[in-house]
């Protein structure tokens, strides 16, 4: 139950990290509620967290992946441009 709590935590901030680099850098209006940020963050970082582990595995002992949670956010910026340019 805890891991189910943590992921909706993570997948919402992930969310929001990609939200506001798309508004900022991309200059895309994306407007999405708690729930939606955090699926749209959730599914980036299984996406994310697929490739992350591609390139770098984690220590067998690590909590943290940081290559994990950077690939999170890319590739919520990556679900974020597929589902702007498929609903717009």
């Amino acid at each position: 139950m805890f891991h189910l709590i943590w992921s909706i935590i993570v997948g919402f901030f992930v969310g929001l990290i990609g939200k506001f680099v798309l508004d900022h850098v991309f200059h895309a209006d994306i407007h999405l509620g708690f729930w939606l940020t955090a699926i749209v963050g959730i599914v980036g970082s299984v996406i994310g967290g697929l490739i992350g582990k591609a390139i770098s595995a984690p220590a067998p002992d690590s909590k943290f992946h940081t290559a994990g949670f950077l690939m999170s956010i890319v590739g919520a910026i990556i679900l974020l441009l597929v589902v702007q340019f498929v609903f717009k």
